[in-house]
């Protein structure tokens, strides 16, 4: 617990993460409600309810960096206007909408989102230095798991005892909620040294974006596109066996393994490597579809690599949060948000493909397979940079021992 008593007494850092469980829980909710609301308010399918999800996700990958960008050179609060005005142009509109309209307006709303996500991650590294990071950005990954399991929830009960446009107007209105509340909270996006050091050179992208940083977003895509694809292979082996009333049992399961894995994560006394953990988390996922027999026996398999889930991602942002040079790290952070997001999306369809094509076991199998290719693919970047890391600790090392004798002899 010591690691997190120490972050957490940090000045900032507990309502930081007060906020964001708060305010992600809203944004959660978008993807169920909007689902609903095209299926039964527009009388359209899935398949267009889904496109509308995509415009959303794609125009959020594309706006991410973008915003970070600006967050860098303008500040916070004015990216925060930006996006808290277009978020209440959108959710106050969408109700009302044709599908024709409803379709760019998702783009739209997508590229100019309220950027929680990677402002609050930006900002843990402006308010945690370096050697405790690692127990906030656990506690940050928790978070965004309890926001996934409440957000969801809570838009399903609205759309089923209220309507699905009312719940739309509530969490429109709570997404305009929480980018006010952050406005106000307006956490910083620098350190206090890196604030009071001046205005910093602009960096090439060629300079930060580096392999090693490029090698980082392949691993949070792999990471959540195993986690997408999973959330679609637990549903269809339940379905096939007709177990769907214990969705909600067997999601909970896995939840909850995840908070336990990212709570053990931050306590630990040394990191892991984002690669390491996705490799693992690859290797585990693939015989998950083996328990899909029973309920019960899909809950127990997906334990192990559940207590994985948020370990990996947050790993992930605080390799971001250590590579990318503060006068960028916006802009890093909001490639990490789109990396997640592109994740997300290839996750779920990839994974319905091959389960169409097969069975849930074979979607289990494929998603983990990436996984650990993913793996595969960046360790030799991975292992180079290690051993120059390890050689320039090791010049470091020799030049402090050959200017000792000097010192002493100058004295």
């Amino acid at each position: 617990m010591k690691p997190y008593r120490e972050a957490l007494a940090l000045p900032g850092l507990r309502s930081l993460l007060l906020v964001a469980i708060l305010a992600r829980v809203p944004l959660t909710a978008t993807g169920i409600t909007l689902t609903f609301y095209v299926v039964q308010d527009l009388g359209r399918g899935y398949g267009a309810a889904g496109l509308v999800g995509a415009a959303i996700t794609v125009g959020a990958a594309i706006g991410a960096p973008l915003l970070g960008r600006l967050v860098d050179r303008r500040g916070l609060r004015p990216v925060l206007v930006l996006t808290v005005v277009v978020e209440a142009i959108f959710w106050s509109t969408a109700p009302v909408l044709s599908y024709a309209l409803l379709l760019p307006a998702a783009f739209l709303a997508g590229l100019l989102a309220l950027p929680i996500f990677s402002v609050i991650r930006q900002s843990i590294a402006a308010l945690v230095p370096l050697e405790k990071r690692r127990p906030a950005y656990a506690l940050d990954s928790m978070s965004v798991e309890l926001s996934f399991m409440i957000g969801p929830a809570l838009a399903t009960v609205g759309v089923t005892t209220i309507s699905a446009r009312l719940t739309l107007y509530l969490v429109g209105a709570g997404i305009v909620v929480s980018g006010a509340v952050l406005w106000l909270l307006n956490p910083p996006v620098r350190s206090a040294s890196e604030a009071t050091s001046g205005p910093q050179p602009r960096l090439a992208r060629r300079q930060w974006l580096t392999s090693r940083m490029i090698a980082v977003f392949a691993v949070s895509a792999a990471a959540t596109l195993v986690l997408g694809g999973s959330d679609v292979a637990i549903i269809a082996a339940l379905r096939e066996n007709d177990d769907t009333a214990f969705t909600g049992v067997v999601l909970a399961v896995w939840a909850v393994a995840s908070l336990v894995g990212g709570f053990a994560y931050g306590a630990a006394r040394r990191s892991f490597s984002p690669v390491a953990l996705i490799g693992v988390l690859g290797l585990l996922t693939i015989p998950v579809g083996l328990g899909g027999s029973h309920w019960w026996l899909l809950a127990l398999a997906l334990i192990p690599a559940g207590v994985l889930c948020a370990p990996t991602l947050a790993s992930t942002s605080d390799a971001v949060s250590r590579l990318a040079p503060a006068s960028v790290r916006g802009e890093a952070m909001g490639l990490h948000g789109s990396a997640v997001t592109l994740g997300m999306a290839v996750g779920a369809p990839l994974a319905g493909a091959v389960i169409d094509a097969s069975s849930p076991l074979w979607g289990f199998a494929v998603i983990g397979a990436i996984g650990a290719l993913v793996t595969l693919a960046v360790l030799p970047i991975e292992l180079r940079h290690r051993r120059a890391d390890a050689a320039a600790l090791i010049t470091a090392g020799t030049d402090k021992d050959t200017r000792q004798p000097l010192t002493h002899a100058s004295a």
